[in-house]
């Protein structure tokens, strides 16, 4: 075999979690492995033959699970309810009705007001006057 030389359940001293969790999950998987049997697991852990293997199947179903294929990026966010939509939807259509009124207001007023010199322009002379 070419390479380094695959770490087996020593990894599991790496792995962050409480020491009766790393101590529980090496033993699991030295069982996996064949490097210990069920009986000499439980006498290790002071457990019965039965909860290791109890723990054994939940170890294996969780890692199962992690190892799950996960839809790629953000989750999409939860829609609004529908009459959270219709209110606001209301909001907006007041918003918009009060904008369009003050903009025919200023345009009735532009159009009764004489025309006025705005900024930076100059008076205009009447070239007809000469």
């Amino acid at each position: 075999m070419r390479g380094r030389t695959p770490r087996g359940p020593e990894i599991v001293d790496q792995l962050e979690g409480t020491d009766e969790a790393r101590v529980r999950l090496k033993a699991i998987l030295e069982t996996l492995a064949g490097q210990l049997g069920i009986t000499e697991a439980a006498a290790r852990l002071g457990l019965t033959p039965q909860r290791v293997h109890m723990l054994r199947e939940q170890a294996l179903e969780a890692a199962l699970a992690a190892l799950a294929t996960q839809p790629l990026g953000r989750p999409p966010s939860a829609p609004a309810s529908e009459q959270e939509q219709i209110d606001g939807l209301r909001q907006e259509n007041e918003r918009l009705q009060r904008q369009v009124a003050a903009s025919k207001l200023r345009e009735e007023v532009a159009l009764v007001l004489p025309r006025r010199k705005r900024r930076g322009e100059k008076k205009r002379r009447n070239t007809s006057e000469r």
